[in-house]
């Protein structure tokens, strides 16, 4: 069994370090300064160490001829596949007069013709995009933006997902909460992907590669999501101008194993062991207070390390490893051993004045009430997975016999009494008939708010002067030789 280190690469104006480890974090000294090799390159500007550290790439602008061309015009944005050949582009073109935007998906060397196109997807609300493949190359994720929401709804604009696959399926993620995409996240597996969406406290799916939701995490103060290198852990989190809580769910069983918080973190990374996790407050998005924090993914902080005032963190890097040089391995709920313990989240109460804090609790209303995490895959609770015709024939059953249940359980209704019913006496005027009507309208009125005041009903000052005139009333009654 080959068993490999990881190594963090730490950058700043103070230099740059390398640090071993985790579980046990310590910084290596300084690498050797002479020359080993000069290479005669003068127009690279780039060069990187492949992951077994054997091959040293350079790269140079690239000035050969065109080899292949796509033939499109107005394309603003492009996409290509990650992994081997065969390799694949994701095509952009913004809609104008009236047509609609569209992503057309391609493969190399195939890239003319009416065919040649592995999927098409178009769309209207669309300024800008951002195109997202998985890993396998086999389906991208395209969130559409607009930069005015011209409902005013949002500050944000409007934003769409849409999925493409290079088997030529298309589809519309149906989001059911209004407000921006925050953030897009595909799974390592390729099968399944994370949505943060809707306005805060934000909601996040997963889905499948049908696009129907998997998994619902319910609401909290979230906008980002970091899938594990093996893609058995998922961390839901809130940067920026949130607080830095961070949820680590277990997403064989979709239950949740910690919830740290790492406030004023400007970047989160995921070493490639799928154990460890490093947040860092960097330069220049925040100048004060930069370091950073290695973690467990239970919760536990394993090293810590503070910037001294006037120096600068500017990156944090983890050393790349090969696919496969960490094996998934099973996930534990308990805390790792650690020295600086964990910054999980206390459960925290609604505050309550000092006046009422000797009266029983009751229960207060939120501003946002909160959605609980909830399985959306169909038969997990034993029921079988019916069309839509059969669910809908099966909800009508169930009313039916429910409505026949509660009609045998409630008692017969009594008899209603038979009355004869004899007109009201008339004077033989119309208009004095009318009068008559009112008047017992009135004192009606009366009578109802007699027995309102009986009950012990504040009544209103015109409601008083209402019941003072119920003398008169009567007067004019007698007067009209109707009397009780």
């Amino acid at each position: 069994i080959k068993l490999f280190e990881c190594v963090l690469s730490v950058r700043g104006s103070a230099g740059t370090s390398l640090l071993r480890g985790p579980p046990q974090c310590e910084q290596l000294s300084s690498l050797d300064a002479s020359s080993v090799l000069t290479l005669d390159l003068p127009k690279t500007s780039l060069l990187e160490f492949s992951p077994l550290n054997n091959v040293l790439v350079s790269w140079q602008p690239y000035s050969n001829s065109i080899a292949n061309k796509l033939h499109m015009q107005k394309v603003s944005d492009f996409a290509l596949s990650p992994g081997g050949q065969p390799s694949k582009v994701a095509v952009y073109v913004p809609g104008s007069k009236g047509a609609p935007s569209f992503v057309r998906l391609y493969q190399y060397p195939v890239l003319g013709g009416p065919t040649a196109a592995l999927a098409n997807k178009s769309f209207f609300k669309a300024d800008r995009v951002s195109m997202l493949w998985n890993k396998k190359a086999s389906a991208v994720l395209v969130t559409a933006s607009t930069e005015v929401d011209k409902t005013g709804a949002s500050y944000y604009g409007e934003q769409t997902l849409h999925y493409l696959a290079v088997n030529g399926e298309t589809a519309v993620v149906q989001l059911p909460k209004n407000g921006p995409i925050y953030d897009v996240a595909w799974s390592p597996t390729s099968t399944e992907f994370c949505v943060v969406f809707g306005f805060m406290p934000a909601k996040a799916t997963v889905f499948n590669l049908k696009c129907d939701p998997v998994f619902d995490f319910g609401t909290g103060p979230r906008n980002a999501a970091y899938y594990s290198p093996q893609g058995h852990i998922l961390v839901l989190a809130g940067f920026g101008n949130l607080r830095g809580q961070m949820e680590v769910w277990d997403m064989k069983k979709y239950k949740q194993v910690s919830k740290p918080q790492a406030p004023d973190a400007t970047h989160f990374s995921w070493c490639p062991d799928g154990e460890h996790i490093v947040t860092a407050t960097c330069s220049p998005r925040l100048r004060v207070s930069n370091g950073y924090k290695i973690w467990h993914y239970t919760g536990s902080l394993l090293h810590k390390v503070d910037v001294a005032t006037g120096s600068e963190l500017w990156e944090v890097l983890w050393q790349p490893f090969p696919d496969g040089s960490f094996p998934e391995r099973a996930v534990k709920y308990q805390a790792a051993p650690s020295e600086l313990g964990t910054t999980q989240a206390l459960p925290t109460q609604a505050y309550r004045p000092p006046a009422l804090r000797h009266l029983p609790a009751t229960p207060s209303s939120k501003l946002h009430e909160e959605e609980p995490p909830q399985n959306m895959r169909p038969g997990v609770s034993g029921e079988k997975n019916l069309s839509k015709s059969a669910l809908k024939n099966q909800k009508k059953r169930e009313a039916k016999k429910a409505a026949k249940q509660e009609s045998k359980s409630e008692p017969p209704p009594d008899p209603v009494p038979v009355t004869n019913s004899q007109p009201e006496p008339s004077s033989g005027d119309p208009e004095t008939d009318k009068k008559i009507k009112n008047l017992k309208k009135k004192l009606k009125a009366i009578e109802e708010l007699k027995e309102q005041q009986a009950s012990g009903r504040l009544l209103q000052k015109n409601q008083l002067e209402k019941m003072q005139k119920e003398q008169q009333l009567l007067d004019e009654l007698d007067e009209l030789n109707i009397g009780e």
